[in-house]
């Protein structure tokens, strides 16, 4: 399990640098992002601007800026855009702000979990209070259903992975 979590890793970054897509962006400019908190380095991602969105609506920001560690697994705008039609707009009110809240919160962790800490099967505690479970594979690594796209971007409050699609809380 060891050897198949360092071949992800290596292939993750590998596929950073190589690649020519915006996730590779991030991974080459990891030292520089690591200054910034996981607020700023989503603002700074266009493809996470529908995030920082949602988090500013669920008044977030100054949680997420706040010491951490945190480990965060960030849907990208294509991921919110594959939700049903409405349901983002619907989640944006305010009268939805606690669902909005909810959702949220099930893509973080307390704490710094990098892609070598994970474990096929292993299972996590959210900040929402629910669990989420980690497969590992041939074919990647996977949040529950949604596939880590971009591993290990490193902030000063904590850790960002990206993710293809929105996880939701168990109801």
């Amino acid at each position: 399990m060891k050897n198949l979590k360092t071949l992800f890793a290596a292939l993750i970054v590998s596929a950073f640098i190589f690649s020519g897509n915006a996730n590779a962006q991030c991974a080459t400019e990891a030292p520089e992002e690591q200054s910034k908190d996981i607020v700023d380095l989503a603002v700074s991602t266009d493809f996470l601007s529908t995030l920082v969105a949602a988090v500013k609506a669920g008044d977030l920001v100054e949680t997420l800026k706040g010491d951490g560690p945190f480990t965060v697994f960030a849907p990208t705008n294509d991921a919110f855009a594959a939700l049903p039609e409405g349901t983002l707009e619907s989640l944006l009110l305010p009268e939805n702000k606690d669902k909005l809240i909810a959702i949220l919160t099930y893509h973080v962790v307390a704490g710094e979990v990098k892609s070598t800490d994970l474990s096929d099967g292993m299972k996590a505690k959210t900040v929402q209070g629910s669990e989420i479970k980690i497969s590992i594979s041939d074919d990647g690594v996977k949040i529950n259903d949604a596939v880590v796209t971009a591993a290990d971007i490193m902030a000063s409050n904590g850790v960002v992975h990206v993710i293809d699609k929105v996880i939701l809380p168990p109801m």
